[in-house]
């Protein structure tokens, strides 16, 4: 089975190359279709090698590569949409040819402004027509392999019920195969199995062995015989291996109210593992996280400075506060902020904190009011353990106080953290645990609503509550 890195490198290359060769058609065809090109320069050879066109045949095809990535085309490499294929390319293609006219072309002589538009027109079709010929090519085969099974993906079963066996059999006997290769079955409670199976049974305590052991790439979970919540408690101890998670379409619309179709011509499969969002959107919303958290650092430098010496000074103990927190496919992670309380705050255990909590001290009163003490948490998102909006992380302590009373909680680990979220926003800091189910209905919601705007509209009202002071 080829990997997934492999075949990325396929596309990208794919890419790269008819990208190049798209600029210099282009370049040729400009050079015929502009008059004022061929007196100045007299001949193709010497328009093609002058400084300019070398430049630009050097710099556009990287740029576009990054439009490519940035479009979310790399994201998922194997059974790729025909029709999502389709609009991507002419979507980047359309971005491509504002790129290139309007930083290369738009000071050349050009005659009349039909010309102009005739000349964007062809720009477009040669960026277009050679890329999607050779992603077509790529994912023609790729998908001819995996429905003919010559590629597979090892997946495992968690469960053992009739449900699971009747599923295996369904996934094997398919005419076009859906690249699942089911290689075992994953006992969940000792004792429950009571007849033989086809293939190997392991015990759930040692499925992360097994997964790297097997390169297992995803994981099919059996509705649990005790109910939804004993189902998203195993969700929720599968999450951190990384693998994608697939559940029945009617479990998943029993937790959300809604259905995902994850492929219309097999076993209908949802992966309750990634959220609804668009690659496009999810590496936009990356992109502009690196970005934005980088120049935020740097130029709010000269206040974190001035808040770690007034920390320092304030009371007894260091200036940041790192504590551990769980994250994304509940990785954990240290969290940093500007202490805002005394050392001996939780002497006696985790305690959320009140409005009138004495463990505040006088300085952390004003940088919690006005969000101060979380402006370290731009160097998690730098580092890649945070986003700037997305659902608070809490402690492990808490979460499994959140499970016990909210399964669906699992779903907040779909995507990054943030430093601030819809729940953060709406309803603010939690006290205890009936506070943070409460807000987690407004973080489930923004899951579901994902987008660059839902997260411009977040930052605006969090801005609000910053400069008003509304922060406690």
């Amino acid at each position: 089975m080829i990997g997934t890195k492999r075949q990325r490198a396929k596309y990208v290359v794919g890419d790269f190359f008819s990208t190049n060769l798209a600029c210099l058609l282009f370049n040729v065809v400009r050079y015929y279709f502009d008059n004022q090109i061929v007196a100045d320069y007299g001949s193709l050879t010497r328009f093609l090698s002058s400084p300019m066109v070398v430049v630009g045949q050097a710099v556009f095809p990287l740029v576009l590569l990054g439009v490519y990535y940035l479009s979310g085309y790399y994201n998922g490499v194997f059974l790729k949409s025909r029709l999502k294929e389709f609009v991507t390319t002419a979507t980047t293609a359309l971005v491509g040819m504002i790129i290139i006219f309007f930083v290369a072309i738009v000071n050349d002589h050009i005659a009349g402004r039909a010309f102009a538009y005739e000349l964007m027109l062809l720009l477009f079709g040669i960026l277009f027509v050679p890329v999607y010929l050779v992603r077509y090519s790529i994912t023609r085969v790729a998908t001819r392999k995996i429905h003919n099974r010559e590629w597979s993906f090892n997946t495992l079963i968690v469960g053992t019920s009739v449900t699971a066996t009747k599923l295996e059999q369904r996934l094997r006997e398919m005419k076009k195969s859906m690249g699942f290769n089911v290689v075992g079955y994953v006992q969940i409670l000792d004792g429950e199995l009571d007849r033989e199976l086809n293939l190997p049974v392991y015990k759930i305590s040692e499925i992360e062995e097994v997964c790297a052991r097997l390169n297992i790439k995803n994981l099919i979970v059996i509705p649990h015989r005790h109910g939804i919540k004993a189902t998203m408690s195993l969700v929720n101890s599968l999450l951190p291996l990384d693998c994608p998670i697939y559940i029945s379409p009617d479990l998943y619309q029993l937790l959300t109210s809604k259905v995902r179709i994850s492929n219309v011509v097999g076993e209908p499969l949802v992966d309750i593992s990634r959220t609804q969002m668009s690659p496009s959107t999810r590496n936009l919303k990356r992109v502009s996280d690196v970005v934005i958290s980088f120049f935020t650092l740097l130029l709010i430098s000269p206040l974190l400075l001035v808040i770690a010496i007034l920390v320092k000074c304030d009371s007894r103990g260091p200036v940041f506060y790192r504590q551990q927190r769980i994250g994304y496919h509940k990785k954990p992670f240290y969290i940093y902020k500007f202490r805002s309380m005394r050392v001996d705050a939780e002497v006696s255990g985790p305690a959320l904190s009140t409005l009138n909590d004495p463990r505040i001290t006088r300085l952390g009163r004003v940088l919690r009011k006005y969000r101060l003490d979380e402006l370290p948490n731009f160097w998690n998102v730098l580092r890649g353990d945070m986003s700037i909006v997305g659902p608070r992380p809490e402690r492990e302590y808490y979460i499994k106080q959140i499970l016990a009373k909210a399964p669906y909680y699992t779903l907040i680990h779909q995507v990054r953290p943030g430093i601030t979220s819809w729940g953060m926003v709406k309803y603010g800091y939690a006290s205890d645990v009936d506070g943070m189910i409460e807000r987690l209905k407004y973080d489930l919601l923004y899951i579901e609503n994902v987008s660059m705007l839902v997260d411009l509209k977040i930052l605006f009202y969090t801005v609000q509550i910053v400069v008003t002071g509304k922060g406690i």
